[in-house]
C-alpha cells in the first residue's frame, strides 16, 4: 500500500528524515499530476522549514532527474562535460569555455537558457548571430556532438519535468529560498543531460543569486555532494559578482566581448575565470595533471587560434552566419552610443551589478518574464572597474540604446551603479574559493 502524502508531510514538519522510497512516490506522483499543488507545497514549505541532509537532497536531485527524458551520449563520445553558472551579470563564460574546451578534445554537450531578470542567458547571446539555431532535435544534438565536439542548444528536450513543475510552484508559494532545492535544482538538470564531468561556477555578491560568501560556499559543498553521490566527477568555484564581469552587459555586446576574448583581446577578469573552470575540467576529464599543466594547455589553444576555430565551427553548424564572427562590428547595433560622463575626479569602489544590469533591462536588453522580447543591440559597455582612478568628465560606461526615453531613464540608473570616492580601494578578489 503506497504511503500517505500526509504522513510524508508530518513527518518532514517533525524534522525527520524521509526515506528514498517516500521521496521517489512524492516526485512521480507530483510529475504526474497525482498529487495536488497544495500538498506539494506544503511539503516543501516543511523543507525549506526542517531542511534535507545530504542523502535525502541527493535522492530528490536523482528523482527529479530521471522524471523525464535522459541523455547518454557514450557511444558517440566516451567522456562528456559541462560547466554551470547560478547566474550573474555580464557572465559569458560559457562562450569563451565551451570552445576553449573542445579545442582541448572534449566533447561539451550544454543545454543552456534564457535571460531572466538580472541574470543574462548564453541562448539569448548566440542568438545576436543572424541564423543561429538554439532549438534542436535530438539527433541534431547528438550529430554536433560527434561532429563538431560541442554543442550548446536550448532545453528542448524534456529534462527533469518534475523541477520545471517544483520550481513554478516554489515561485509563488515562498519555497525558493532553501539550499537543498535550490541544489536539487540545479542538479537534477545537470545529471539528467548525463555529463560525466561538470564544473560549477558559484556566483555570490550584489549581482547573484547568494548575496552571502556563506550561502555560497554552503551551495558549492552541497552540489559537489550530490555530484560524487550520483557517480558524477564535480568540482566548482566561488567568484565574485559585485561587479559585472568583464566590461560588456548586454546580449551582441557580450558576444563581441567573447570573440574579442577568443582573440586574445580580452579582459583580464573574463580569462581568468574561464581559464579557473576550464583547469579543473582538464583535470578531471584526465587532459592534466595538475592546475598549472591545465593553464598552458588552455593558454595554448588561445594563443594557436584552435580555441577560436572551434568557436566558429560550433557556430556555423547551428546555422550562425560566420561572416558576423569574422567581422563582429556586423553585430545587431544600437542606433544611440552615449558615453556616461564620470561627476568627480576620484576612485571607483564599488559597481553594484545588480544596479548595472537593471539600466540594460530599461534598455531593453533582458527580460522580467519569459515572454518578453529582448533587443539583442542594447546595453552598457563599462571604461573602468572596482579600484581604478576616475576624472571628472571621463566615461565610466558606454550606454547602447534604440530609445531615447529609455536611455534618459537608463543613465539616471547607471550612474547609480558606481560608487566613486576620494580615497583609493582594494578591489575584491574575483575567485574567492575553489571547491
Amino acid at each position: 500500500m503506497p504511503p500517505r502524502v500526509v504522513d510524508i508531510i508530518l513527518r518532514k514538519r517533525a524534522g525527520l528524515a524521509l526515506s528514498t522510497e517516500e521521496i521517489e512516490f512524492l516526485i512521480h506522483g507530483y510529475t504526474h499530476d497525482e498529487i495536488p499543488d497544495y500538498q506539494i507545497a506544503a511539503w516543501l514549505m516543511a523543507i525549506c522549514w526542517q531542511g534535507m541532509d545530504d542523502r535525502e537532497t541527493a535522492d530528490l536531485t536523482l528523482a527529479m532527474a530521471h522524471s523525464g527524458d535522459t541523455l547518454d551520449l557514450h557511444d558517440i563520445a566516451p567522456m562528456t562535460v559541462d560547466k554551470h553558472s547560478t547566474g550573474g551579470v555580464g557572465d559569458k563564460t560559457s562562450l569563451v569555455l565551451t570552445p576553449l574546451l573542445a579545442s582541448c578534445g572534449l566533447a561539451v554537450a550544454k543545454m543552456s537558457g534564457r535571460g531572466l531578470g538580472f541574470s543574462g542567458g548564453t541562448i539569448d547571446k548566440l542568438e545576436s548571430v543572424p541564423g543561429f539555431r538554439a532549438e534542436l532535435s535530438l539527433d541534431e544534438f547528438r550529430e554536433a556532438v560527434r561532429r563538431i565536439g560541442l554543442v550548446i542548444s536550448a532545453q528542448s528536450l524534456e529534462l527533469a519535468p518534475a523541477d520545471k513543475k517544483l520550481y513554478a510552484l516554489r515561485d509563488v508559494t515562498g519555497t525558493v529560498e532553501s539550499l537543498p532545492l535550490i541544489a536539487s535544482s540545479i542538479m537534477s538538470k545537470k545529471l539528467a543531460a548525463g555529463s560525466d564531468c561538470i564544473v560549477l561556477d558559484v556566483k555570490v555578491g550584489r549581482g547573484a543569486f547568494m548575496p552571502t560568501l556563506t550561502a555560497a560556499r554552503t551551495l558549492a559543498h552541497l552540489m559537489v555532494r550530490i555530484g560524487q553521490r550520483a557517480g558524477r566527477q564535480v568540482r566548482a568555484i566561488i567568484s565574485d559578482m559585485d561587479q559585472p564581469l568583464g566590461r560588456a552587459v548586454g546580449n551582441a555586446l557580450e558576444l563581441h566581448e567573447a570573440i574579442d576574448t577568443l582573440h586574445g583581446r580580452g579582459p583580464a577578469d573574463l580569462l581568468e575565470v574561464c581559464l579557473q573552470l576550464g583547469s579543473l575540467l582538464l583535470q578531471m576529464a584526465g587532459k592534466a595533471e595538475g592546475g598549472d599543466q591545465a593553464r598552458a594547455i588552455l593558454q595554448e589553444k588561445l594563443a594557436t587560434g584552435a580555441a577560436w576555430t572551434k568557436f566558429r565551427a560550433f557556430v556555423q553548424n547551428q546555422g550562425g552566419d560566420p561572416a558576423v564572427l569574422d567581422s563582429p562590428d556586423r553585430l545587431p547595433l544600437a542606433r544611440y552610443i552615449e558615453p556616461l560622463p564620470c561627476p568627480q575626479t576620484g576612485y571607483v569602489a564599488a559597481i553594484d551589478a545588480r544596479q548595472a544590469a537593471q539600466a540594460t533591462i530599461v534598455l531593453g536588453a533582458g527580460r522580467t518574464t519569459k515572454d518578453t522580447p529582448i533587443d539583442h543591440a542594447v546595453g552598457a559597455v563599462l571604461q573602468v572597474k572596482a579600484g581604478d582612478a576616475v576624472r571628472q568628465g571621463e566615461p565610466l560606461v558606454v550606454l547602447h540604446a534604440n530609445d531615447t526615453a529609455l536611455l534618459e531613464t537608463a543613465r539616471q540608473i547607471a550612474l547609480a551603479a558606481f560608487d566613486l570616492r576620494a580615497a583609493p580601494t582594494t578591489p575584491p578578489p574575483l575567485i574567492l574559493e575553489v571547491v
